[in-house]
């Protein structure tokens, strides 16, 4: 099944005396980039919330997560105060003071804004109580966040696989003229080199025209590239079948699969091969433009 890179999740709960609320949201990128916006007081748990979206099998998209918790019920808790950063606070106050001449209104309120100032420090068995409330509701959240991707990459694959098969159909008709094509060049091949050598009175092995006009022939023969085309579809739909992140190896296929259709245009002289080359290279451009929104 693929997944979309790009979805949002809410959700909001108590747990453990806290009104707590978590949002997920991502766009895509070629990684996966997280950034986390936590309440102040609970930001010591801010380094755990990346390895676990990892352990809910997030693998890419630029991810934001915004978790916010208000305290309803206030538990011991130990307040230290970093006194030479309040301190330092204090000096430029007084300098500006000095400096504009300005009224002395300094005082402990005035430093308290500083927040950073201040370093809130918990029992660790309280930390991990803190984590499995938030946790409970974050898991909430991406669980809405998971099923939003997997809603909007059923539709892109939908799509993918409708474009796909319309290639199929096209490369059928491909295979049909370039037979046709193949076996026409042959005789018209032989039947120049016969006037040419007729006009100049050269006589040759017969036998080695044949060979020269299959050498020739075998030049514009697209074989090789339509078998490689039904090798690709294959890699496809196994691709669609997997649970695995796959929207970088489809990015890949569709480079090959270009591959292949530019080199049956080259080697084909056939207008309506040329058409149907023309019509596969803009299907797989709105497929490629369309990967890049899977996971």
């Amino acid at each position: 099944m693929m997944k979309s890179m790009t979805a949002f999740g809410r959700a909001r709960g108590t747990a453990g005396g806290k009104d707590i609320t978590a949002e997920i949201k991502s766009v895509n990128s070629r990684y996966l980039d997280c950034s986390v916006k936590i309440s102040r007081a609970f930001s010591f748990l801010e380094e755990r919330i990346k390895p676990y979206l990892q352990l809910r099998g997030l693998s890419r998209g630029k991810i934001d997560v915004y978790i916010g918790v208000e305290v309803l019920e206030s538990a011991g808790a130990e307040i230290s105060v970093d006194t030479s950063l309040a301190e330092g606070y204090l000096n430029a106050l007084r300098e500006l003071r000095d400096t504009f001449s300005l009224r002395d209104d300094i005082s402990v309120m005035s430093l308290a804004r500083y927040s950073d100032i201040f370093t809130v420090k918990k029992p660790e068995e309280d930390a991990e109580r803190d984590w499995a409330d938030i946790k409970t509701v974050l898991d909430e959240a991406i669980g809405q966040f998971i099923s939003a991707r997997e809603r909007e990459g059923a539709n892109i694959e939908a799509d993918l696989c409708g474009k796909i098969n319309g290639i199929r159909n096209i490369v059928d008709r491909i295979e049909e003229l370039s037979l046709g094509d193949v076996a026409d060049y042959r005789v018209k091949l032989e039947e120049r080199i016969h006037k040419m050598l007729s006009d100049n009175n050269i006589s040759i092995d017969e036998s080695r025209i044949l060979t020269e006009c299959a050498i020739f022939a075998d030049k514009i023969a697209i074989d090789e590239e339509l078998v490689r085309l039904r090798s690709h579809f294959k890699a496809f739909d196994e691709y669609a079948d997997s649970s695995e992140p796959v929207g970088r190896k489809l990015d890949f296929l569709m480079q090959e699969m270009n591959r292949e259709i530019n080199t049956i245009g080259s080697k084909c002289n056939n207008s309506n091969i040329a058409h149907y080359v023309v019509d596969v290279k803009t299907e797989l451009e709105k497929i490629r433009e369309q990967i890049q929104n899977i996971e």
